[in-house]
């Protein structure tokens, strides 16, 4: 819960300086590597919403040009005055000592980095080519400055702030662009994101779950629920899930909700409620209530998304509206939303599931 206590304090706050992991980074990106080697060859690649200097996507993308294949690398930061987090600000030896550096933009200029070419005559091209200069704003990905970069840009990644993630992504799929993001996983229920998964133009990454994550003042942090999004195949996303029959899960599960019991059936939609991801029966033909964990192992050959159903895609689902008693006993209730009632009367309403079926 403490990695969940940050994120809400990081998007209440609006302090959406986390800075992603190296190691982190190299295996997500070696993920679509080992499914397609020529992925990122002769692409140009764009990490908005960064800081060059301190970024570890720069570092990776930067120190791994030549291996990737790249044609061009660009990486740009966002101006400190404009960010709500301003403490801990601290000019680098690399910008300071810099025939560029300018004190009166230093704080008020985003910087854009740009890899291309073997400046030092080394015989390769790696991080120490980089060439960099003052953006004319302050680097919001928003800007039309920005914006050029991205319609330049092949392949777009980053960890962009959490509190405009649903602004950022929207910005990428207008320019119909590939990209590796990092996001909160709650967003796949968002009703700007959901269809697009849905319609499989976009998925999960491979890697899902708590990251750490460094704070601007070098502190280490654990971000819970956090996962990759982009729209770049790779092989995990193809591996079906090795499940159990109903019958077998009933016998054998080690979740105590089903073993010796079964699956609760909604009382207001025709589907029953699977808590676990584990638990889905691989035999069961109808539709199932499923944890939003379960978009980390989806395998589109093997499951087709039905919906979610919360608030109106409930209704507009199917969902059956609940009658004034059932309000009157728990005030939580809401249409649009699934519930079930146990043996002992009890109003169940499951958190946040997704509506599958499996693939016939």
């Amino acid at each position: 819960m403490a990695g969940n206590s940050n994120l809400g304090a990081a998007k209440s706050a609006k302090n959406d300086e986390f800075y992603t992991q190296y190691a982190d980074i190299e295996k997500e990106i070696n993920a679509y590597i080992e499914y397609n080697p020529d992925v990122f060859r002769g692409k140009t690649v764009l990490l908005p919403c960064d800081d060059p200097e301190w970024s570890n996507f720069t570092k990776y993308f930067a120190q791994n040009f030549e291996t990737l294949g790249l044609k061009k690398l660009i990486s740009t930061s966002y101006a400190v005055e404009s960010k709500q987090y301003k403490e801990g600000y601290q000019l680098t030896l690399f910008e300071e000592q810099s025939p560029n550096f300018d004190e009166n933009k230093t704080r008020k200029n985003g910087k854009i980095f740009v890899l291309d070419h073997d400046t030092n005559n080394s015989g390769r091209i790696d991080i120490n080519d980089l060439e960099w200069h003052y953006l004319e704003g302050d680097g919001d990905f928003r800007s039309n400055e920005v914006k050029a970069l991205r319609n330049e840009a092949d392949i777009i990644v980053t960890n962009p702030p959490f509190s405009l993630f649903r602004e950022f992504l929207a910005w990428i799929v207008e320019a119909d662009k590939q990209f590796v993001i990092i996001g909160n996983m709650n967003a796949i229920s968002m009703k700007e994101i959901f269809p697009l998964l849905k319609g499989n133009q976009i998925w999960l990454g491979k890697e899902f779950g708590a990251k750490e994550y460094c704070t601007p003042n070098g502190e280490k942090q654990k971000m819970g629920n956090t996962c990759w999004f982009t729209n770049i195949d790779h092989g995990r996303r193809h591996q079906p899930l090795s499940l159990m029959t109903q019958a077998d899960n009933i016998k054998f599960s080690k979740h105590k909700e089903i073993k010796g019991k079964g699956y609760m059936h909604y009382d207001n939609f025709d589907a029953i409620d699977v808590p676990y991801v584990d638990a889905i029966p691989s035999d069961y033909t109808g539709i199932m209530g499923v944890p939003i964990s379960f978009m980390d192992k989806y395998c589109p050959e093997q499951f087709e998304i039905i919906g979610h159903p919360h608030g109106d895609a409930g209704v507009k689902l199917g969902l059956k509206p609940y009658d004034r008693k059932l309000k009157q006993i728990n005030k939580g209730l809401r249409d649009g939303d699934l519930y079930y009632i146990t043996k002992e009367g009890i109003i169940e309403l499951p958190y946040r599931r997704i509506l599958i079926r499996k693939k016939q």
